[in-house]
């Protein structure tokens, strides 16, 4: 499948990032080491708001914000992010958002404005590894199929055009259910063929995905666990019952009494388990916390090997609570080796940041946040 296939192109890493009014960070101006950001700071500061930032200008929105307009800082009117990107040919990119209240989001790239959004997807990959990724692991379905598709989206337009098809025929499908016996069923027939040919191009790219991304996860797990847990990772799909639009008819009459789908690729799940068992259910804290930094290690192996081939810009918030010293130190060796390029670490614990500076090579900065504001300290 040719967007599964490796591509090196050169490395992007953020080398300059200006903030102004974004969340609770009123004025920002950084700039960042190739290697590793380490941001320290109490709870609450804004440590987080800078990733989030950084994640912004790769994939044109907040994290769990569903309305641009919340990450504008209170009693402003605008917020605007602007990143200067250079490649390992040190040509430079400079991507720009602006948002307005009232109006719709502006990305610009090299001054030039987006006719679509996911036209700029892709372009900067990017990993966030965050406290909030815990619903991975203990959450619905929901998150479990955005994991696969921000990996998928971000090498592959296609799929994000094939999804934004299907969740639109969806909605509109949904729409006539919540009409009942009454809803035109010529209509309702039209939406099902649209699902069923958009879902079943999204279900063979997760698909394959999956085949390629799981062996990688295990590989992870098994470095930072030291292969203590058996752990596995597969995909079920209602399009594994046979042609969609066949199973999307099946049970017409039951989703036209509860108003809504109940059959389609919006209902995939992957089932994750440790020594047999859910590990939302049986995992101790240390081994769901462990799962979920192997899923975005390999995430980010999975960028980097396909599409672009340039390696995702890797954002860790938090991530080192409930994990015991021995775990902290493999995957602190892990993301200082060369298959990880630019990495951002966040922390409450400056000897824990010294600790991990102190088993990396790595060329490194180090910066403290209070309400909002950041200021570069020496590393001790």
């Amino acid at each position: 499948m040719q967007p599964f296939l490796p591509n090196f192109a050169n490395d992007m890493t953020l080398k300059h990032l200006s903030i102004l009014n974004y969340k609770n960070i009123a004025e920002a101006e950084l700039d960042f080491s190739s290697g590793l950001n380490c941001v320290i700071g109490s709870n609450g500061e804004g440590k987080t708001n800078l990733l989030d930032s950084i994640r912004f200008l790769s994939l044109c929105k907040s994290l769990g914000v569903n309305q641009d307009s919340l990450c504008i800082r209170h009693e402003q009117d605008f917020f605007m992010l602007k990143g200067l990107y250079e490649n390992d040919n040190e040509i430079q990119e400079e991507i720009h958002c602006s948002l307005k209240r009232g109006q719709k989001k502006i990305m610009r790239r090299q001054g030039k404005p987006y006719k679509r959004l996911a036209e700029h997807i892709g372009l900067i990959p990017i990993v966030l590894v965050s406290p909030a990724d815990n619903m991975l692991i203990s959450g619905g379905g929901e998150e479990r199929r955005r994991f696969m598709d921000v990996v998928i989206s971000q090498m592959d337009l296609p799929y994000l055009d094939a999804l934004t098809r299907y969740n639109k025929a969806l909605m509109q499908r949904n729409a006539l259910l919540k009409e009942g016996q009454a809803c035109d069923p010529e209509m309702l027939s039209l939406w099902e063929e649209q699902m069923a040919t958009e879902g079943e191009f999204v279900y063979r790219r997760r698909q394959e995905y999956m085949e390629h991304f799981t062996p990688i996860f295990q590989r992870y797990y098994d470095l930072i666990a030291q292969n203590h847990e058996n752990v596995t990772v597969s995909y079920t799909s209602h399009c594994q019952r046979g042609p969609l639009l066949q199973v999307i008819r099946s049970d017409r009459n039951r989703d036209l009494a509860v108003g809504y789908s109940l059959h389609g690729i919006h209902r995939d799940e992957l089932e994750m388990k440790i020594n047999g068992y859910p590990v939302r259910r049986e995992g101790s804290q240390g081994q769901s916390k462990t799962m979920l930094v192997a899923l975005k290690l390999a995430q980010y192996e999975f960028l980097h090997r396909t599409g672009t081939g340039t390696r995702p810009i890797l954002l860790l918030d938090d991530i080192f609570d409930r994990l015991d010293a021995q775990r902290v130190e493999r995957i602190v060796a892990l993301v200082s080796g060369d298959s990880f390029g630019q990495t951002f670490i966040t922390d409450t614990n400056r000897e824990h940041l010294d600790k991990i500076l102190s088993l990396t090579p790595q060329d490194h900065k180090i910066f403290h946040c209070i309400n909002g504001n950041f200021t570069e300290i020496a590393h001790r």
